[in-house]
């Protein structure tokens, strides 16, 4: 679908009791990403490497004369599959001035729908939207969902700038993808980092993001090497950022910077059910952590721990946004070091990447992902199925153009991305899992 609204989706809107008196008169559109580098280090303060896709989500917006909120979903596929929810302004007024809980609360098995109206309540809570008026709201995508191409924030940064079109709120680019950030956390309730939102809302065509997650600087794009692709695979596996997995390594790892923190003998303060504490050369962030001074650490930080004698004996994380439960155990050693090693590998990475064309270059930023994507598994984010995909990689090797390969985003299934000669003919059984980016 393109920004240019079809005349059959629109009739098919129509159907659906949509822009009765008229076309769309606000669009926004948001692509997905491919994650090359970082994933979910980002929650720690790591930086990632994103690829803007050419897939996007394209949100329409008119406003109706009375005070309901309509959004119908239209898949892309034939025929399209057909979502929709309606929702009384009102209600979601009132919930946003009661708090994100009770936005939250509004959709119970219509989440698809908190992706679109979160965004509505961040912008009146957090930026002054003033709405008087409903909207009829049509959703499409060519971003595949849940194939780890953040289709969620896609729908949210369309929905962002769509929104803000039509109620006059002016955002800058970062901005608005902290503004999606809150909303998936807040009101869907995923336990997402920033990377996504800020790959879609600032990403550039053809390059990679280079972000810093401290907590959304962009330093700079990185162009890719003249004879040198990335490809992405489905693996065929659905993936969701909100899966109890990556949550619980989140919580993991944010339990182990707060260990450290006691070893390290850093002052720790405890504010509203959070510890706050700083390092006086790596600040807040468990990233910032050289990986030689966690490997002298490493021993002394437990390889899993119940979320009750975690709280008992720390009292809490500094994560605003995934708690620890008591009655649940978690992994904790390999959860904290990912993120310190990833924050390494993505600089070496950025910084060997132009060099792609040097002997043994390719290689190396091949070997860099390997061990990527066996951290995501050590962490317990692998699966069977992105093992297979990067074992085929590894196997047909730099003889065949393909350098390295490893999953991207929340793993757990989705997608695997490869680095690889631009004239490299991927074998058939890749070939068919390749989509387009």
């Amino acid at each position: 679908m393109s920004r240019t609204l079809e005349a059959g989706v629109l009739a098919l809107a129509r159907a659906h009791g949509l822009f009765a008196d008229g076309g769309p008169t606000c669009v926004g559109s948001g692509p997905g990403r491919v994650d090359v580098m970082g994933g979910i280090a980002d929650y720690s303060g790591s930086l990632v490497l994103q690829l803007p896709s050419v897939q996007a989500a394209h949100v329409y917006i008119a406003g109706r004369t009375d005070r309901n909120l309509c959004v119908l979903s239209v898949g892309d596929g034939a025929p399209p599959a057909l979502r929709r929810h309606e929702l009384a302004l009102d209600a979601l007024l009132s919930s946003s001035a009661r708090g994100y809980p009770a936005c939250r609360a509004l959709f119970g098995e219509a989440r698809w729908a908190a992706y679109v109206f979160g965004v509505l309540a961040v912008l009146i809570r957090e930026h002054g939207a003033r709405v008087d008026q409903g909207f009829d709201i049509l959703l499409t995508s060519s971003v595949p969902e849940a194939k780890g191409l953040s289709s969620s924030a896609a729908v949210e940064v369309a929905a962002g700038r769509a929104f803000a079109a039509a109620l006059d709120v002016r955002l800058a680019p970062r901005d608005l993808a902290l503004a999606c950030q809150r909303a998936e956390n807040e009101v869907v309730g995923a336990a997402c980092g920033v990377m996504d939102q800020m790959a879609s809302a600032c990403g550039q065509s053809g390059k990679l993001l280079r972000l810093l997650c401290q907590p959304a600087e962009i330093e700079g794009y990185v162009d890719i090497p003249a004879g040198y692709v990335f490809h992405a695979l489905d693996s065929g596996v659905r993936h969701a950022v909100s899966g109890a997995d990556y949550t619980s390594v989140r919580v993991g790892a944010f339990m182990g910077w707060r260990i450290l923190a006691d070893l390290l003998a850093l002052p720790v303060q405890l504010r509203s059910g959070r510890a706050e504490f700083r390092h006086p050369q790596w600040g807040s962030h468990l990233a910032n952590m050289p990986p030689s001074v966690w490997l002298d650490l490493e021993a002394r930080v437990p390889v899993a721990m119940s979320g009750a004698t975690f709280l008992g004996r720390y009292g809490a994380t500094s994560d605003a946004v995934a708690p620890v439960e008591p009655e649940r155990t978690y992994a904790v050693r390999e959860p904290t070091a990912h993120p310190i090693h990833e924050h390494h590998r993505v600089r070496t990475f950025a910084a060997l990447l132009p060099h792609a064309r040097e002997p043994g270059v390719a290689e190396l930023l091949g070997e860099l992902m390997y061990q990527s994507h066996a951290s995501y598994t050590a962490c317990g984010l692998g699966h069977p199925a992105t093992d297979a995909l990067v074992s085929t990689v590894r196997a047909a090797g730099p003889a065949q153009g393909l350098f390295g390969a490893k999953v991207t985003g929340g793993g757990s299934g989705g997608t695997v991305v490869v680095f690889a000669r631009a004239d490299t003919r991927l074998p058939p059984g890749l070939a068919a899992r390749s989509l387009t980016i």
